[in-house]
């Protein structure tokens, strides 16, 4: 893993510092632009990978972080969360961000985006979340991660019971 320097991993790090975290962002050789890559190069368990999701509710980004290991089920979420979620254009997500989808994290944004933080990732003691470049992550708890974030923990899709 290659160390290296990137204005968004920047602004990533002086967030996680003013948090009182001081993770460190390992940089990667390679782009690693789906969880599975992620997953296989740190050599973990894909549901250890917090993915960054962008979306719209009525038109408002909405930054989903969900375990890599199943996908948001944003008719459902929308409905839970009273509104419609959409897929985020990639100029939303840059606006919204500061980021480039494929390397948004879960903070180091121009302004502070509302938040889900799946609560899956809550089944393991290291989650890793992108430090904001495609190449870059860093290790965090699902703990941290609602308190770095503001965000709100929720499941991202329906309880398997309910959806029979």
């Amino acid at each position: 893993m290659a160390q290296s320097s990137h204005p968004a991993v920047d602004r990533v790090a002086e967030a996680l510092a003013g948090h009182g975290l001081s993770p460190e962002i390992f940089w990667f050789d390679d782009a690693v632009t789906t969880a599975q890559l992620a997953a296989d190069a740190l050599g973990v368990e894909v549901g250890q990978i917090a993915n960054s999701l962008v979306f719209t509710i009525d038109e408002e980004p909405i930054l989903v972080l969900t375990s890599g290991s199943h996908r948001v089920d944003t008719e459902w979420l929308g409905e839970e969360l009273g509104g419609v979620i959409r897929r985020a254009s990639k100029e939303t997500v840059k606006n919204a961000t500061g980021q480039v989808i494929g390397g948004v994290a879960p903070l180091g944004h121009p302004a502070p985006v509302r938040t889900i933080v799946d609560v899956q990732l809550a089944e393991y003691p290291v989650v890793w979340a992108a430090a904001g470049h495609a190449k870059t992550v860093f290790p965090t708890t699902f703990d941290e991660l609602v308190r770095i974030t503001g965000g709100a923990p929720r499941p991202v899709e329906p309880a398997p019971e309910a959806s029979a």
